[in-house]
């Protein structure tokens, strides 16, 4: 990269970062350390003119063009090897408009921004469960969070977005403008543009939910699962309840004897009418007998992080992911047999329960597609650097990957894939691909947005 086509960036207000200046190991920092690139370039955005600027500069000069909000993807896909990083962290601002029940959020938001301003109100929309994951990327690959249930993917709560496309045009896209860039971009991931902004639809939920977590010893998994399947198969829409095949951290909320225990942990959250509460989470209380109960009334705001620590920057992630159109009896002693034989200390075989709002869109109302999903699960695996088994961990996650997949839809989660070879975009999308490579075609033709889960143009 040349010193005379770095004069083009000087136009822009926010910071132009390379290696060994201050401010350069955070904005390149990320979440999953197993990624192994770098930037050349780092810029970072005080407003849509300079991000108009990074894209006009990767395009003229045919620089490697990635995007970071959050930096939690699994991926690393906001990582362009010797390119150019537009780096979002600067645009944090979130506008409520509680009247109208509409946030406007900048594209450098975390979670918890705009959980925080939106709380301020009772109100929320559908976002995930980590605070410190990114909003773009969540919502351009479709969202899933404790609302999804109530309310859909979180692309069924976007509004509008407003856009720097591969031409440096600044477009406003939602169901009347630019209707077909609209559709692509709820779900269609970063392959589009770079969103500055993005408008959602609220809902009234909090300030306080009833939730937490509560977990039972693993001698009990075959009574947890069935009482599992039990439960999503006939709970409210306002209950969301996770469940997680796992080892008991050593925590002082854990008794000493469960440390390091294997253990069955189910990860709840209930947004609905309070005085419905009792009867919603009864079907949990009946399982009986739990090493741990944390379930409390609290802010959603930290139901929204209480899971932080479990995912902390810097550490070593793989893992392998589908959804489920539902929850069959014989899946249930394969998940058990995968948590009792797992040889990763820091696993999970999780399953989430999606299954509501979204099955009751159109499968194509967004490019996200997946109107059949009513599960996610994942065989996921965490280590620290330097860990001399990873590689047997690896194949180990893609064996117990191997044993779920005839029960799945054959549809992923875009945002949960890793960056192998046979996950591909097409099996997020299905039958919506073709129609989203159409539109890739007439936006970003050289596809100039090609660090991410690529699409490529037709």
């Amino acid at each position: 990269m040349e010193t005379t086509a770095l004069n083009d960036l000087d136009r822009i207000d926010g910071a132009v970062l390379r290696q060994g200046d201050d401010g350069w190991d955070e904005a390149v920092l990320i979440w999953n350390g197993m990624v192994d690139r770098t930037p050349k370039l780092v810029v970072q955005p005080e407003s849509t003119r300079d991000v108009v600027a990074a894209v006009a500069f990767a395009r003229d000069h045919a620089v490697l063009l990635g995007v970071k909000g959050g930096g939690h993807n699994i991926a690393g896909t906001a990582i362009p090897e010797d390119g150019l990083m537009i780096d979002m962290s600067r645009l944090r601002s979130v506008s409520v408009d509680a009247e109208a029940k509409l946030a406007h959020v900048e594209a450098g938001c975390l979670l918890q921004d705009v959980d925080r301003a939106t709380q301020e109100h009772g109100l929320a929309t559908v976002l995930g469960f980590i605070s410190e994951v990114g909003v773009g990327g969540l919502t351009l690959g479709g969202g899933l969070g404790y609302l999804t249930r109530r309310f859909g993917w979180t692309v069924d709560n976007l509004e509008e977005v407003e856009i720097v496309t591969a031409d440096g045009s600044v477009r406003t896209a939602n169901r009347e403008e630019h209707s077909d860039l609209f559709w692509a971009v709820r779900g269609g991931g970063g392959n589009f543009g770079v969103v500055t902004r993005f408008t959602f639809r609220l809902h009234d939920v909090g300030p306080i939910v009833f939730g937490g977590l509560i977990a039972w010893p693993f001698d009990r998994a075959d009574d947890v699962l069935a009482a599992y399947r039990k439960l999503t198969a006939e709970a409210a829409r306002e209950l969301s309840a996770w469940l997680v095949l796992m080892r008991a951290p050593a925590e002082p909320f854990v008794p000493p004897e469960y440390h390091g225990e294997r253990c069955c942990v189910m990860v709840v959250c209930y947004s609905g009418d309070p005085d419905a509460k009792d009867t919603a989470i009864a079907p949990i209380r009946e399982i009986g007998d739990p090493a741990v109960d944390l379930l409390q009334e609290w802010p959603y705001a930290m139901q929204q992080s209480f899971l932080d620590d479990s995912e902390p920057k810097g550490v070593h992630a793989y893992w392998k992911t589908e959804y489920l159109a539902e929850l069959p009896e014989d899946l249930l002693p394969i998940l058990r047999d995968l948590a009792a034989d797992c040889p990763i200390h820091d696993a999970q075989i999780g399953l989430l329960h999606l299954g509501g709002a979204l099955n009751e869109h159109d499968w194509d109302d967004g490019a996200v597609g997946n109107r059949d999903a009513r599960y996610a699960i994942g065989v996921n695996g965490l280590w620290d650097s330097g860990e001399p088994d990873a590689e047997a961990f690896r194949r180990w996650i893609r064996a117990g990957w191997d044993r779920i997949r005839p029960f799945a839809t054959g549809g992923n989660y875009v945002n949960f894939q890793t960056d192998d070879d046979d996950q591909v975009p097409a099996d997020s999308y299905g039958k919506n691909f073709e129609r989203l490579r159409r539109i890739k075609a007439e936006y970003d033709p050289n596809n100039l947005f090609r660090v991410n889960r690529n699409i490529p143009p037709a």
